[in-house]
């Protein structure tokens, strides 16, 4: 991954996406190194996490962390999930950000050099070749080596550069420590998912 001082680097956090490759690989992901550390890599002029937001429960198990990022250098985007029934009959979230995510990385592509998408979504191949015509470098973060691999292969292709997630496991993660809420893993009732 090709970094020059002088870039002026922008980070475009997929929420949802980035946190299920970070659970593949069994790794809870630290905000404040991963800043830190793409600070070291050029001049950092925006930071943004984009996610969905389940608005009618009394606690999210997300807010927190929208809350620190929000007072520790990141823009937050959210807008609140839209709720479904599956085929099972259970309830369930669905917020996709993608629009919201396309819509900034152009703007920004007219004032950094370099951007950084946290994702391995394959719907952004043409994102990333648009902001490259503006005359930006993407560089992709998320994982081919965790089973099955939560990059797209088109995405990776298209990419200027693309980073396993698993390699920076050690600059910006932590080992995951305790089963994070059931809201958060998808693993019942309260999951938030993309748009297919």
């Amino acid at each position: 991954m090709t970094f020059y001082p002088t870039d002026k680097l922008a980070l475009f956090v997929d929420g949802a996406n980035f946190y299920s490759a970070a659970k593949a690989l069994n790794l809870d992901i630290d905000y404040k190194k991963l800043l830190d550390e793409f600070k070291k890599r050029g001049i950092l002029i925006r930071a943004y996490y984009y996610t969905a937001i389940v608005e009618d429960q009394e606690y999210s198990p997300i807010r927190p962390l929208v809350d620190w990022l929000d007072y520790n250098g990141f823009t937050v985007v959210t807008k609140p999930a839209k709720d479904y029934v599956d085929a099972s009959g259970r309830r369930r979230w669905r917020g996709d950000m993608d629009i919201e995510i396309a819509c900034e990385m152009l703007a920004m592509a007219e004032h950094a050099d370099h951007l950084v998408l946290f994702s391995g979504d394959g719907d952004f191949r043409a994102l990333v070749e648009a902001v490259q015509r503006k005359g930006a470098r993407v560089t992709v973060v998320s994982t081919v080596k965790s089973q099955p691999p939560m990059a797209s292969d088109d995405l990776r292709r298209q990419a200027d550069a693309f980073v396993d997630l698993a390699d920076l496991a050690d600059i910006v993660g932590r080992p995951r420590r305790d089963p994070l809420p059931r809201y958060v893993t998808g693993d019942a009732d309260h999951d938030v998912e993309e748009d297919a």
